[in-house]
């Protein structure tokens, strides 16, 4: 395999052979993650043995992507927002996507459906985890697809569990007609999302995908906040319309044991 090379290192910086310039910006984040107060560029340089001219280039780069932040009166220099807000996304969608499978398989052998966690990153709802039913039918979601928030049940969920906000955010915006039954009104999506708030599941039969339905129910975390959704998803003729009773009495089983597992309680 061929390695790309990103340019010569300079002999000021003292760094090892054939260590590029990206592992050096890597190991000042990586340093300035584990340091107790904000530092100098004199302390950080020292530490690496490397010019000033040299650690100042590569800080301005991380700054500038907001993954290291300088003090404005002391010109010291600290971890940016931007590592807190990556390192948050990056915990939630592991802890979601790994506490949960084990309760997703048990729910996937209890319905024969297949299952899937999501999560809202950035306005964009995104499929953590995917398990296949044992159906003839398999969907081609895989983890990382995007799905849409106002035509399907884990998007309904996040719009009955989130802020205002995002409700506002999906509604100023035209929102598609997957299918002929597929929800693109404002008021009536409002109408549907108290029902979901109201009754704490969300179906969306062909909505998304016709001959398609899904049942999903909320995860919440130890602060009560919404941190993923799980749902069954399988064709109409085996989750109806409305699904059956013990099917959605195990979608929120499911959800509530996996909730539990994140610290949330029932109160």
């Amino acid at each position: 395999m061929k390695r790309i090379k990103e340019g010569r290192v300079e002999n000021s910086a003292k760094e090892p052979g054939g260590t590029s310039t990206l592992d050096l910006a890597l190991r000042l984040i990586d340093y300035l993650a584990t340091q107790n107060q904000p530092l100098t560029l004199a302390q950080i340089a020292k530490t690496f043995g490397a010019s000033k001219a040299t650690v100042y280039r590569h800080l301005v780069t991380l700054q500038r992507h907001g993954l290291v932040r300088q003090d404005a009166d002391t010109s010291r220099y600290e971890p940016g927002i931007k590592l807190l807000m990556l390192g948050e996304s990056v915990r939630a969608r592991f802890d979601v996507a790994t506490i949960g499978r084990q309760e997703a398989e048990q729910l996937g052998a209890a319905t024969g459906q297949a299952v899937t966690i999501c999560r809202l990153i950035d306005w964009k709802l995104v499929v953590l985890d995917l398990l296949h039913g044992r159906t003839v039918i398999e969907f081609g979601t895989r983890p990382g697809t995007e799905l849409s928030i106002h035509s399907s049940a884990h998007g309904k969920i996040w719009l009955a569990y989130s802020g205002p906000e995002l409700f506002d955010h999906v509604v100023s915006q035209p929102m598609k007609q997957w299918a002929p039954r597929t929800i693109t009104g404002a008021e009536r999506l409002r109408e549907e999302i108290a029902l979901v708030r109201e009754r704490g599941w969300a179906a969306a039969p062909d909505e998304l995908i016709t001959a398609v339905n899904a049942l999903a129910a909320p995860i919440f975390n130890h602060h009560n906040d919404i941190v993923g959704s799980v749902a069954i998803v399988g064709a109409t003729q085996f989750i109806p319309e409305p699904p059956n009773p013990e099917q959605i009495e195990v979608v929120l089983a499911t959800a509530h044991r996996i909730s539990e597992r994140l610290g949330w309680r029932n109160t």
